[in-house]
């Protein structure tokens, strides 16, 4: 008991209002207020962190496409990569991955997609034979196979740009071609 009471009378002892501002609690108080005033009042500005937006995609040009014209654009050698779906063409570069060089749908990469898609095979006897030639018109194909390429087409239309149209050889110069209503139509 010594002990407590020689402290209590220490404690007693000490004059009124010298109590320390010099504590742990009010530094750590301190430096959180001197950090907070650094930040936000007097940041350099060189570092400054403003938000940055992601980088803008090239702007493409609407064209049209033949079946000719098309192929070049299968990801090889750095180009990007189209296919078309009921004659629109579809930049799916970003979906390098499937549709590019090496990728399950590489097959489609390039060329007119329609029929491979509608019937579920990615096979290369789906693809058109005869670059210039009269497009595929799917005629043959039943209403099964037209609603599981009209799903693919929204698909396509969700995720990718729409650079171009597909048309026949010879009717790539023509504007406003009847072509392109028929393209459209299941």
């Amino acid at each position: 008991m010594d002990y407590v009471e020689q402290r209590m009378a220490q404690e007693a002892a000490k004059p009124a209002g010298s109590d320390s501002l010099v504590t742990p609690l009010n530094l750590l108080l301190l430096a959180t207020l001197l950090y907070t005033a650094y930040s936000f009042l007097l940041r350099p500005a060189g570092s400054s962190s403003q938000t940055t937006l992601p980088k803008e995609e090239p702007a493409v040009v609407f064209r049209t496409f033949t079946p000719r014209t098309l192929l070049p654009y299968s990801g090889e050698d750095g180009m990007p990569v189209y296919l078309a779906v009921r004659g629109r063409v579809f930049d799916v570069t970003r979906g390098r991955n499937f549709y590019g060089p090496g990728g399950p749908y590489a097959n489609f990469a390039g060329r007119d997609a329609s029929r491979g898609l509608a019937c579920g095979s990615f096979d290369e006897d789906m693809l058109t034979k005869d670059l210039d030639g009269p497009l595929d018109t799917l005629s043959d194909l039943g209403r099964d196979e037209m609603e599981a390429l009209q799903g693919w087409e929204e698909r396509f239309s969700e995720k990718y740009l729409v650079v171009g149209k597909l048309v026949p050889v010879g009717q790539e110069g023509e504007e406003g071609n009847k072509q392109e209503g028929k393209a459209d139509k299941p």
